[in-house]
């Protein structure tokens, strides 16, 4: 009997018994508009929000909202957001991103050598979680573990990934083996590099009076139906403010970028800085624990939008401390986090020559 790899209707290329076997890491962040353009802009918030993972209500009528009132509007102002932090590099998430893939790619390949790849990827936007997939499975990847880079697990950011990295498998023949990494909001590799971060910038400027952790924000009504977001974002602020050996009165934990008029989780950010500021606190310093990379929430309306809020309040002096971002630290805590996951998956068994041999006695052509 002859066995021969022919191309099948479903995605080629096939499998082929000649390539080596490899372990793929595809990391996962949010994503970004390709420019900061009214047009760009449009384009990704409507894969954004049309997401049912992050907009929890009945299609129709989200789908009359999105695309006669929401997508007629805040396009417009979003742009003029990211022409802010627009670089000469391009979006600042996508650069960073980029950086941190190169870091780990050279991390990781010092325990695994060519037997590991790390390849990028957007839930939204470009590169895709499809063209992320495919260039692994190019390079032979036959196991991926699925790294989204949100610390804190939600159903909003990691089961979205989920979604659409099933949803590109289900049109794959020949499927990798998947593994996937749900959080890691208390690994405590990264409550160091955080721990690290803000010592350093402390070093630099001095201390504050308040120290507030600003975690993105989730509808309450997610939490209420079971989301573990809130609990995790509480953990990850009291795990960093034992390391800090903080006192309670201070820091402080918020949630910032809500949207819509329903309520979401609280307290709100900018609420918080104009309520410090206008009980006499002087001196804030803000972090993000929860963004793995500096963004458009991050560089504008913490940076900018929230500290004119705190000043114009009556606070004197507002310092924003950077997302993790490539520090060493972080490539390094990502690093243990992927290991521990990647156990028990080591190299196959079995060489590609003898692979190729045991494949043509089979009657294989490829």
């Amino acid at each position: 009997m002859h066995l021969r790899c022919s191309n099948l209707p479903m995605n080629p290329p096939v499998h082929r018994h000649d390539q080596p076997k490899r372990i793929g890491v595809l990391l996962i962040n949010l994503g970004t508009p390709d420019a900061p353009d009214r047009r760009a802009v449009r384009r990704y918030l409507k894969e954004f929000l049309w997401d049912p993972r992050v907009v929890e209500a009945p299609r129709l009528p989200w789908w009359l909202a999105l695309n006669l009132v929401i997508l007629n509007t805040r396009p417009g102002r979003s742009a003029e957001a990211y022409h802010k932090i627009w670089s000469e590099e391009g979006s600042p998430l996508l650069t960073i991103s980029r950086r941190q893939q190169q870091a780990l790619h050279e991390r990781l390949t010092q325990d695994h050598g060519d037997g590991l790849i790390v390849e990028l990827a957007m839930r939204y936007g470009q590169p895709s979680i499809a063209k992320g997939l495919a260039r692994l499975r190019e390079q032979g990847a036959d196991r991926v573990l699925v790294f989204p880079l949100y610390p804190q697990y939600s159903a909003t950011t990691t089961a979205s990934v989920f979604d659409a990295v099933t949803d590109e498998l289900r049109s794959w023949r020949w499927l990798p083996e998947l593994r996937f990494v749900n959080h890691y909001h208390d690994e405590p590799a990264y409550i160091r590099a955080l721990a690290e971060s803000v010592c350093e910038h402390r070093a630099r400027y001095g201390t504050a009076d308040r120290l507030l952790f600003s975690f993105h924000g989730i509808p309450q009504k997610y939490f209420e139906q079971g989301d573990p977001y809130f609990c995790e974002c509480q953990k990850s602020a009291r795990l960093l403010a034992e390391t800090l050996e903080l006192a309670d009165d201070a820091w402080m934990l918020s949630f910032q970028s809500r949207l819509g008029p329903k309520q979401w989780l609280q307290p709100y950010t900018d609420q918080t800085l104009h309520k410090l500021a206008g009980d006499g606190v002087k001196s804030v310093q803000v972090l993000c624990p929860g963004f793995s990379a500096d963004c458009l929430e991050t560089l504008e309306e913490i940076a900018m939008e929230n500290r004119e809020v705190f000043l114009k309040a009556g606070g004197e002096r507002y310092e924003y401390i950077p997302c993790l971002n490539d520090r060493i630290t972080h490539i390094e805590a990502l690093a243990v986090v992927i290991t521990r996951h990647l156990t028990g998956w080591g190299d196959d068994d079995a060489s590609t020559e003898d692979r190729v041999r045991q494949a043509h006695n089979m009657g294989a052509h490829c």
